[in-house]
């Protein structure tokens, strides 16, 4: 239940952001979720794509060193208080969260959280025993295209 992300640290600069969205789109690689956070003058963008392993290969070639890393996709009702109620569960569980996303109005009343947890495959086990519902790489490339 991970998904790959690409994550990238790259010079606080439109051009840079530009040429990595530009390789990605003439490759016909789909961004399906993007993050940019400020750290100065650089940036930390992360990305989930259409096609993780076509993705690396074009950023080495255009030599922007990039990693693969796991995340935890996790769907839920567009509500309030529903993350508030994740979170407590993680906690009571002792999960550790290093950083997190979200996507919402994907599907219908529905949002996704991204996370990268400090171990995911014990994150992964404990939401499965709660019945927190997990995507897979194609579940979440299908409803990201539809949203």
């Amino acid at each position: 239940m991970k998904l790959k992300q690409i994550s990238v640290q790259i010079e606080n600069s439109h051009d840079r952001l530009y040429e990595f969205t530009r390789a990605l789109g003439d490759a016909g690689i789909n961004l399906r979720a993007l993050t940019l956070v400020d750290t100065g003058h650089f940036g930390e963008l992360r990305v989930l794509v259409s096609d993780t392993a076509t993705a690396r290969q074009i950023l080495m070639k255009k030599d922007i060193p990039a990693r693969v890393e796991d995340v935890v996709a996790v769907q839920m009702e567009d509500k309030p208080g529903q993350l508030a109620d994740l979170l407590e569960r993680l906690m009571e569980a002792g999960i550790k969260i290093k950083y997190g996303y979200a996507l919402a109005g994907m599907d219908s009343g529905r949002a996704i959280m991204i996370f990268r947890f400090e171990d995911n495959d014990k994150a992964i086990e404990v939401l499965t025993q709660q019945e927190v519902h997990l995507m897979d790489r194609e579940s979440f490339n299908k409803l990201a295209a539809t949203g």
